[in-house]
């Protein structure tokens, strides 16, 4: 059942495994844990036919790298995939220890099957339970060495940083923390305050704040792995060197590639007029400050969004309890709606059970009333929901899982758990689209609004889930305020709305979310600024509204005079339609 490992080559031959491998450490005076034994011959058993899953003992008093376990009595469980170290369970906890590898097993199943890309796994270090309890700890006595990178408002309209981002882990660096944001005048100007001489750097400051940048900090990651593709000799110039220096040369083109700095690998990839880096650590450390400046804890946040689903049985008779421990647990109910499945959308959701005789009865609840489908959002989101449902049926719950929601709302006569989360982050992403199409619509931040206030709308936008799809500051003239409000270009006001609109610059926007159109209509609040601090105090019209007519801000009516609008005014850069909308 359990390999032993009790050298220091054994132990690093061990981490070489294919797929994952479960490590009972454990002292020489001991032995190793045996209640976890059955549980481990039940998983391999059922998991193991593609023998992707080992388990080991290993003796922590013979391998150097577990000199920290030493002379402790309680079990420790470490997980390693891919010569990594990824996670570690304290205790002989089971049912966390079995859910742990069912997670793991179906990850690496799916990276074999070329159906996802093998996460970012941060490698766990092993330190001393002293040092973990209040001492500082050896690995942390360098500092970590960060650079910041903004990807310019162009890029990002473009759908540019995606790619900019694969290159950027390909290499072997670490995106720590990231957020897409429209940059202040302020910040702009302090970022770039080394170019502020130059002739053109006024229109350069508009230029960057005009749309969203990609703002990423990212580490060295690990020194000791170069991207290979960027080493290879170059033929023109090394092959005389090649029969008698071929290591030495290799080698130096290995060096070389450790020492590179972000800044001249993205040269290298010839996507440095795209993004903007600072290295220097005093700049660094000061703009961390400014843009995230709960670094420390956030940056080691997983934030993930994930789709969840009740049942109707659950919806209709426990909809608030789930939701009140949903709050509870931390998670945050980005979008929810009730939702009659069809026969297809039941049938692929419940496709697990295809072959269990109560099928047909579970697809005839699930498409005869209303389910309630939610994006949820969580520091690693994923894990946590399964862990808090449980397994996928009730029986298995009540094994492994007894305090799971699984077990707490199981619903008689139907065996299997009354919620549904995604299977991988991957299956989220494609879920939420499916269950929530994006929709676009027009926005306007009108010329009265100070750039401080336009700051503070557009941080309401963000906060309220909207992507900033485009953007641009405009003079609306008679010509571009008509392509906006040309269903009230008859009426007796509009003249004193292009009074309006003529003194000065508008921000226009088109702004991306499931239900855009309604959801920013409500963000807006009602068009009269009085009226709205009485029925919506905390719309954007109630802050920072003076007049209807000087209301902040204006949002196309319904989807066609919102797809209208976008492309009159956006007409020289059409963004694609949303999959789906």
């Amino acid at each position: 059942l359990q390999a032993v490992v009790n050298s220091q080559s054994l132990w690093d031959e061990t981490l070489q495994n294919r797929g994952l491998t479960v490590i009972d450490v454990y002292q020489a005076w001991c032995g190793p844990c045996k209640a976890v034994q059955p549980l481990f011959r039940k998983l391999k058993n059922e998991l193991n036919e593609d023998e992707l899953l080992h388990f080991v003992v290993a003796e922590a008093d013979s391998i150097i790298a577990l000199q920290p376990f030493r002379d402790k009595c309680e079990p420790v469980f470490l997980f390693s995939v891919n010569g990594k170290i990824i996670a570690k369970v304290n205790g002989a906890n089971a049912p966390l220890v079995n859910q742990k590898i069912i997670d793991l097993i179906n990850e690496e199943r799916r990276i074999e099957a070329g159906e996802m890309v093998r996460p970012q796994y941060h490698e766990i270090l092993f330190v001393d339970s002293d040092a973990e309890d209040g001492e500082e700890s050896p690995y942390e006595s360098s500092e970590p060495q960060y650079s910041i990178t903004i990807v310019k408002p162009d890029a990002v309209i473009a759908r540019k940083s995606l790619e900019i981002k694969e290159k950027i882990l390909k290499a072997g660096f670490v995106i720590e923390i990231e957020d897409k944001r429209v940059l202040s005048e302020h910040q702009v100007r302090d970022f770039y305050s080394r170019i502020a001489d130059q002739p053109d750097f006024e229109d350069f400051v508009l230029f960057m704040t005009s749309g969203p940048c990609h703002i990423l900090v990212i580490s060295q990651g690990n020194e000791e792995q170069p991207a290979w593709e960027e080493t290879k000799p170059n033929p023109e110039t090394e092959n005389k060197f090649y029969e008698d220096h071929h290591h030495q040369v290799a080698t130096s083109a290995v060096t070389k590639k450790k020492r590179d700095s972000l800044q001249e690998y993205l040269e290298r990839q010839h996507i440095s007029q795209l993004c903007d880096v600072e290295e220097n650590m005093d700049n660094v450390k000061k703009f961390i400050d400014i843009f995230f400046p709960d670094f420390k804890n956030m940056k080691n946040l997983k934030l993930e969004k994930i789709l969840a689903l009740l049942r109707p049985d659950l919806f209709q008779e426990k909809k608030e309890d789930v939701l009140n421990i949903i709050d509870d647990e931390g998670f945050k109910i980005l979008m929810e709606r009730p939702i009659v499945l069809s026969e297809e959308e039941a049938q692929t959701l419940c496709k697990e059970f295809e072959n269990e005789d109560y099928f047909e009865t579970l697809i005839e609840k699930m498409t005869s009333s209303p389910s309630l489908a939610l994006v949820l959002l969580r520091d690693n989101c994923l894990q946590h929901w399964k862990e808090l449902i449980g397994p996928s049926t009730v029986e298995k719950a009540k094994e492994y899982l007894p305090e799971s929601l699984c077990v707490q709302f199981a619903v008689e006569g139907l065996p299997i758990n009354q919620l549904y989360g995604s299977d991988s982050l991957e299956m989220a992403e494609k879920e939420i689209q499916y269950f929530f199409p994006p929709e676009q619509t027009l926005a306007l931040i009108k010329p009265h609004v100070t750039r401080e206030q336009r700051e503070e709308i557009l941080k309401y936008i963000q906060e309220a889930g909207f992507e900033i799809t485009q953007m641009k500051e405009i003079y609306l003239n008679e010509e571009e305020t008509e392509k906006i409000y040309s269903k009230i270009k008859n009426k007796d006001f509009y003249k004193d709305v292009l009074e309006m609109l003529s003194e000065g610059l508008s921000l226009v926007m088109i702004l991306t979310k499931w239900n855009a159109v309604l959801e920013w209509r409500r963000l807006m609040g009602p068009i009269d600024p009085d009226e709205a601090k009485l029925l919506s105090p905390d719309s954007i019209r109630a802050r920072f509204g003076i007049s209807i007519l000087k209301n902040a801000v204006h949002g196309s009516s319904n989807v066609y005079d919102a797809t209208e609008s976008i492309n009159r005014i956006f007409e020289e850069l059409i963004p694609e339609n949303p999959e789906g909308n």
